[in-house]
């Protein structure tokens, strides 16, 4: 995972996203494009069913709904810190290095799953644990699930996913 990360500088790639609640019988599912450019470059824009854009460009946070934009630092948000925190500790392959998850390693004839149970009392409140799975044959994450200590869970699957490619800064900005 380390090593993986220590050679990876850019990620794009499409994604798709199924949020379960225990109170709804349908799936959400949501699809769009991720970008990732070290060292904290990030951009989640949502295309179906509808448009939603979140930028993290290193301490800033653009958040775009419709045609509503909302700007605010990181750090004003426990939060977004703490989920930007997680994401980018697991694409830097620095989240092994935390003291705030306990992990346990599977593997399957296609992947590697590394399992992440929180052990701060806070984190515990909202997440239960989150999976991330490694392609074996691709050694990058394909999938991430989120459940949340209400049972609820999100997945988001990564596909079409290129790595060390040109990303331009203009994507971490909001046009």
């Amino acid at each position: 995972m380390q090593k993986m990360a220590a050679e990876t500088n850019t990620i794009e790639s499409d994604f798709v996203q199924v949020k379960e609640l225990k109170m709804l019988e349908e799936k959400m599912t949501s699809s769009g494009h991720f970008f990732f450019k070290k060292e904290n470059l990030v951009r989640w824009e949502y295309f179906k069913p509808y448009s939603y854009l979140i930028i993290i460009n290193k301490d800033k946070i653009i958040v775009k709904d419709d045609k509503k934009v909302s700007n605010f630092n990181i750090s004003t948000s426990k939060v977004f810190k703490e989920i930007n925190d997680i994401m980018l500790n697991c694409i830097q392959g620095k989240i092994l290095n935390q003291d705030k998850f306990k992990f346990a390693f599977f593997e399957s004839s296609a992947n590697y799953k590394v399992e992440l149970s929180p052990l701060n009392t806070n984190l515990k409140k909202a997440l239960a644990k989150i999976n991330l799975y490694f392609d074996k044959q691709l050694t990058h994450v394909v999938q991430i699930e989120i459940i949340e200590d209400s049972d609820d869970r999100t997945t988001i699957r990564f596909n079409n996913t290129k790595l060390n490619i040109l990303i331009n800064d203009e994507e971490f900005n909001n046009k």
